[in-house]
């Protein structure tokens, strides 16, 4: 078709001659593999999930003009953006007293003195992790003793400009559980779920086996500056990066608990959803306290007018969710 895109219509007809094809997959993917036929967020082993990629991937943090990049073993300052290197450490190793001369010398202000030392016994696996609902996670961290310098240093998403979280959420950016929250109305209001884009995917995937993309004709642009505008189409994906950014809009150190927020990905329902967590002292070392939202769920709830049955679907530590990888921060590592 000489690049042409495949327009809905097409792909709609698509779906009318294969569904009977595809629903049987289609129902795996909706409807099993959580208890009988797989596993859920309850059942498994979450700590060892997280462990697995908690420290993986690129986190970068900007403070007084220096950028803090951190990635697999690595530490390295940077004079700005793209300014020449100041520091090359792998980061286990700078004990306390280099820490501190570090900060010193480049004005972070304590965040790798009082920071790294939580991200390496994190990267050690020398925490204790723990799970709950969005609510008793955010009680929990609200009362907790943050540590926001390793917060700041462990986000992965970039953040969203403020003024478009207020204007998306109805909510201060610097309260996390107030815009997790304002998200639901938020993301209903100037987004829906992108339903021809699913079942343009269900044939790629289900019948044409993935030969061809048919979902690159339905994808909108799904930043905050177009969710503004509204009527914006989402896949999974969207909702949960558009969420980890929306929660680091306001900087760990001016936020009210601090939180880091991450992906969820769930292979066998090509699922995506959001984690959030906090990193707090506790009697017997760090605790690292931990949440699961869905923001697919309570915008498609809401969209199918079905919220009434099946609830407002944005809390996901349940029985309806699983998780393959935990997944923090963008994949790569930087250039010197």
């Amino acid at each position: 078709m000489d690049g042409e895109k495949v327009s809905r219509r097409r792909v709609l007809g698509a779906l009318g001659g294969l569904g009977t094809l595809a629903s049987g997959v289609a129902v795996d993917n909706v409807l099993l593999g959580y208890e009988q036929l797989g596993t859920n967020l309850r059942k498994q082993d979450l700590a060892a999930k997280f462990a697995e990629t908690a420290t993986d991937g690129l986190r970068v943090t900007d403070r007084s003009g220096v950028r803090v990049l951190l990635w697999d073993d690595n530490l390295r300052l940077l004079d700005g953006p793209d300014g020449s290197v100041l520091a090359d450490h792998d980061y286990p190793d700078p004990d306390a007293t280099e820490r501190r001369e570090l900060d010193d010398q480049h004005g972070l202000d304590g965040l790798l003195t009082e920071g790294l030392s939580a991200v390496t016994a994190l990267h050690r696996g020398d925490v204790t992790f723990a799970f709950s609902d969005p609510e008793r996670f955010f009680e929990r961290v609200r009362t907790g003793d943050p540590n926001r310098s390793a917060i700041e240093l462990l986000r992965g998403h970039r953040p969203a400009p403020t003024d478009a979280v207020w204007s998306v959420t109805d909510a201060d950016p610097a309260d996390p559980e107030a815009v997790a929250k304002g998200l639901v109305d938020g993301f209903r209001e100037h987004a829906h779920y992108d339903l021809p884009r699913y079942m343009a995917g269900a044939v790629q995937f289900n019948v044409a086996f993935n030969t061809v993309d048919l979902r690159a004709g339905f994808r909108d642009d799904t930043d905050f500056a177009s969710l503004r505008d509204g009527g914006v189409g989402m896949f999974c994906t969207d909702f949960a990066v558009r969420a980890g950014e929306a929660l680091h809009a306001t900087p760990a150190g001016e936020q009210s608990p601090p939180v880091m927020a991450g992906v969820v990905i769930d292979d066998r329902h090509r699922h995506v959803f959001t984690v959030v967590a906090s990193v707090l002292a506790g009697e017997d070392g760090l605790v690292v306290p931990a949440t699961f939202l869905d923001y697919t769920h309570s915008t498609l709830y809401d969209d199918l007018r079905l919220t009434g049955l099946l609830g407002e679907g944005w809390a996901a530590y349940n029985r309806r969710h699983r998780a393959d990888t935990v997944w923090w921060a963008q994949i790569g590592t930087p250039s010197s």
